[in-house]
């Protein structure tokens, strides 16, 4: 038994309306779904992605006002990817990001495949991967500001940095069914890399190692990264994991009902919060593909309490 893939990776923001208009203005990617965390739904939780909210396509933030900026370090999700058609994208990505006055690392190389390096207003770390190859392309978004031909596809290849590679790396390979594909030295950093990857492979389905023994604990804040979700096919599926995981003993939550899909959460050695999620029933099981994102949109279990949600969350256009 493997997971399939990233299904989504969620991060955390300090302003909700700034960071709408970063992802969907700046970058073209589109408001799938416009939520509250269910865990606390005084805060919104805002997913974009490609036109049809394809499952490993989604961003997500957490809004926690006020909230400080993040101080680098260990034991984290370090960068997030974003996959788009190719080189020629990244090409017009270099323009697009200099348009916005986004500072980047030009196109570089890594684990195969060309990359830019950039970091969001409040320093989310990301990186546009060339997935030359699309196995996993995704549906452009209509109506976008950004040409369909270079338009963002989906998630691509999650960076971890930890202090010891060989604990999370056995997670990976041991338990959740990644092969270890690659091992490369950064060349600005001189760390290694090594690249695993899950499902069917390709850049949707990778995740990078990295280790980094001399750096403290990152300290979360505005441009951290809550957690990675990797795909499991349905709930018969999820309730096996849940087995395997609590057989390995690692604590977890149980299967929790999110709605849009289901979810079982744990730690691996080194801290990272791991999830894995359902893909279905998916966001349209709500609302219409056309209509995503456009009202704030509550779990049934939540709708009773709209009103009062409403009242405590700054509205954003």
């Amino acid at each position: 038994m493997n997971v399939h893939g990233i299904h989504h990776v969620s991060a955390l923001t300090a302003n909700a309306q700034k960071n709408l208009d970063f992802y969907v203005r700046g970058l073209g990617m589109k408001l799938i779904k416009k939520t509250v965390n269910q865990d606390d739904p005084t805060m919104y939780h805002l997913f974009y992605g490609d036109e049809v909210a394809t499952p490993g396509s989604d961003l997500t933030f957490f809004e926690i006002p006020m909230l400080a900026r993040r101080i680098e370090g260990t034991n984290c999700i370090s960068s997030i990817s974003l996959r788009v058609p190719g080189e020629e994208a990244l090409r017009f990505w270099e323009k697009r990001l200099d348009e916005l006055g986004v500072r980047h690392g030009g196109i570089t190389k890594r684990a195969g495949r060309s990359i830019l390096s950039f970091s969001d207003h409040e320093g989310q770390n990301i990186i546009l991967a060339a997935d030359e190859k699309g196995k996993d392309i995704g549906v452009p978004v209509k109506n976008s500001v950004i040409p369909k031909e270079y338009a963002i596809r989906g998630l691509g290849p999650v960076e971890l940095s930890v202090s010891d590679q060989a604990p999370t790396a056995s997670v990976l390979t041991d338990i959740l069914g990644f092969q270890q594909i690659a091992e490369e030295t950064i060349a600005d950093t001189g760390r290694k890399l090594l690249v695993f990857e899950s499902g069917e492979g390709g850049a949707a389905t990778e995740v990078h190692i990295t280790e980094t023994k001399d750096h403290r604990r990152e300290r979360p804040g505005k441009g951290s990264v809550h957690h990675v979700a990797f795909r499991v096919k349905d709930e018969e599926e999820l309730q096996k994991w849940h087995e395997t995981i609590s057989a390995h003993g690692f604590n977890n939550s149980g299967i929790v009902e999110r709605y849009y899909f289901k979810a079982l959460y744990f730690r691996e050695p080194n801290g990272i919060l791991f999830e894995l999620s359902t893909d279905g029933p998916g966001f349209a099981v709500d609302e219409d593909i056309d209509e995503l994102g456009h009202s704030l949109a509550l779990p049934p279990y939540l709708e009773n309490r709209r009103n009062e949600i409403e009242a405590r969350l700054k509205p954003i256009k």
